[in-house]
Parts: structure tokens; C-alpha cells; sequence
């Protein structure tokens, strides 16, 4: 890869990384200043609603009654996962990922999540989640923007290993007499 390619190449993913970072930033100030905890504002009854609550636990509220010890441990894994996020967007290769922009783009998308909802649980003790749907009677845990970046962030990541697989196949087919 060129060096204008490279700098190109880091712009973009920072670029999304703050996107997303600033995103997440302003909606949940904006949650936090004008609804109560446990407001609820439909928005389109019966599928989407605003509905504020604040996280102190994982995903789906997962360890969220699990005592003091929880936080450290939510804390250290998102470093950790952002650390690994981080080398395969310097050395994709190594991780075994294709060195396209399709992963370079979800992995940013994951990182700036990743990074949003770290900042909340280090300076809040919490993650401030308002985004609600429904689905018939079903009801999704709610969710915030940095939670909706990492969803399409890994999303692509399975187009990208399928799209690559489908690849190597077609490589591999060719090659055979």
C-alpha cells in the first residue's frame, strides 16, 4: 500500500471512529438532559420508542446486579477487546483479515462504540441506553448509537468473511484442472 493510500486509509478510520465517538457523545447528553430516567416516548407506538435508562451492567443489562467488581471487569474486557480492534486495523493481515476498506470501516464502527459506551461506564459508573424497538410482543433490551455502531460493525465483518470465502472458493475452483 502507497503512503498516500495508508494516510488515506488512517484518516478514514479515525474520521469514523470520532463519528461515531460524537454520535454517541451528544445523543446521550441530549437523552440525559431531557428525559427523566424511565421517561418513555413513543415515537412509532408499538415499534420504536425513546425510552430512557441507564446500564450499569453489559450487554442486555447482563451482570448489572453482580457487585462492585462488575465495573473493573466490564472496563478491562473493553480494553482488551479495543486493544485487539486495534492491532488488526494496523496489521490486518496478521489477524487473518482481508486488508480491504469494507473491514477497515466495521472495525472502526466497533472501536467508536466500543470507545462510546467506555467513556459512559468510566465517568458515569453506567451506560446511558434509550433506544427501544418491538417487534410484535417481542421487546429488545434497550440500545444507544455506540450499540448501533458495533451491531453494523460486526454485521460487516460477516459480509467481509463471507464475501472472502466465497472468494477463496472461487480461487480454489479455478486453480483445479
Amino acid at each position: 500500500m502507497s503512503q498516500t493510500a495508508s494516510r488515506t486509509a488512517v484518516g478514514l478510520v479515525l474520521s469514523i471512529i470520532g463519528a461515531v465517538v460524537l454520535i454517541d457523545r451528544l445523543t446521550k447528553l441530549y437523552i440525559r438532559a431531557k428525559f427523566s430516567l424511565a421517561d418513555d416516548y413513543s415515537v412509532i407506538p408499538g415499534i420504536f420508542n425513546i425510552d430512557h435508562s441507564e446500564n450499569p451492567g453489559a450487554a442486555f443489562s447482563m451482570l448489572a446486579d453482580s457487585g462492585p467488581w462488575h465495573s473493573v471487569l466490564l472496563v478491562g474486557v473493553s480494553l482488551v477487546v479495543m486493544t485487539v480492534i486495534g492491532f488488526l486495523l494496523w496489521k490486518p493481515q496478521l489477524g487473518g483479515m482481508n486488508p480491504g476498506k469494507l473491514p477497515q470501516i466495521a472495525l472502526a464502527l466497533v472501536f467508536g462504540g466500543a470507545l462510546g459506551n467506555l467513556i459512559d461506564r468510566l465517568f458515569r459508573g453506567t451506560v446511558t441506553d434509550f433506544l427501544q424497538v418491538f417487534i410484535g410482543s417481542y421487546e429488545f433490551p434497550s440500545f444507544n448509537a455506540a450499540d448501533s455502531a458495533i451491531t453494523i460493525g460486526a454485521c460487516l465483518l460477516i459480509i467481509d468473511m463471507w464475501r472472502g470465502q466465497d472468494m477463496w472458493r472461487g480461487r480454489r475452483h479455478r486453480d483445479q484442472p
